[in-house]
C-alpha cells in the first residue's frame, strides 16, 4: 500500500478515499507529511510513544500510547502504515460521533472479544491519570483511576453482567457525554 514510495499510486488514494472521509489532495498532502516524518512508511510504538510524552510532558503518556498504538494497528504487526494512519485520523477528525465511540471502544476492549470488562477500562483509565499528570482536576467521584472505572461501569454496563458491550458503550457515552 505505497509503502516506502514517494508517491501514491491511484488504485492506492481510491482506497483510501473509501475507508477515509478526505479528499485526493488532503490524502496526498497527509501522505507527503507521513513520509516526512517516517521515511521508512511506518510509525512504530516507540516513535508513537515519543510523540505522546511531547503532547502531555507533565506525566507518563508511554502506557496510554501504547494501547492508542494498538487501536491504529489494526493489522496487529507492531507497527501503523499510512492507511492505518490516515484511517484512525479521519474518524477522530471527520467521523460521525458513532464511528469515534466504536473507536474509542476498541481502544478499551483490549483483548478483542466485543466487550469491556472492569479490568480493561481500569488499565485505560489509568493511562489516562498517569498521561496527566498532576494537571487533572478531580471531584470525589473520580480522585482514583478505580473510583472512576466503577462510576463509568455503573452508567454503562446497563444489563448488569459485568461488561460492556459496543452498544451499551454508544448508548452511556450519549447519554453522559462526561463520559
Amino acid at each position: 500500500m505505497g509503502k516506502y514510495q514517494s508517491k501514491l499510486k491511484p488504485d492506492a488514494i481510491d482506497d483510501l478515499r473509501s475507508i477515509t472521509q478526505f479528499s485526493h489532495a488532503e490524502i496526498k498532502n497527509w501522505y507527503k507529511d507521513f513520509l516526512e516524518a517516517h521515511p521508512s512508511g511506518l510509525l512504530t510504538v516507540k516513535q508513537f510513544e515519543t510523540m505522546y510524552n511531547k503532547l502531555f510532558p507533565h506525566g507518563d503518556a508511554s502506557v496510554f500510547a501504547e494501547q492508542v498504538f494498538r487501536t491504529f494497528d489494526t493489522n496487529g504487526d507492531d507497527s501503523i502504515d499510512f492507511r492505518e494512519f490516515l484511517f484512525a485520523v479521519s474518524i477522530s477528525s471527520k467521523g460521525k460521533s458513532d464511528e469515534k465511540l466504536e473507536w474509542a471502544f476498541n481502544m478499551y476492549d483490549m483483548d478483542r472479544d466485543g466487550f469491556i470488562t472492569r479490568g480493561e477500562m481500569l488499565d485505560i483509565i489509568t493511562s489516562i491519570y498517569k498521561m496527566m499528570g498532576g494537571i487533572r482536576k478531580t471531584s470525589e467521584d473520580d480522585s482514583t483511576p478505580e473510583k472512576t472505572m466503577e462510576k463509568i461501569f455503573r452508567q454503562m454496563d446497563t444489563d448488569r453482567d459485568g461488561q460492556v458491550s459496543l452498544e451499551e458503550f454508544i448508548e452511556g457515552a450519549r447519554d453522559d457525554p462526561e463520559v
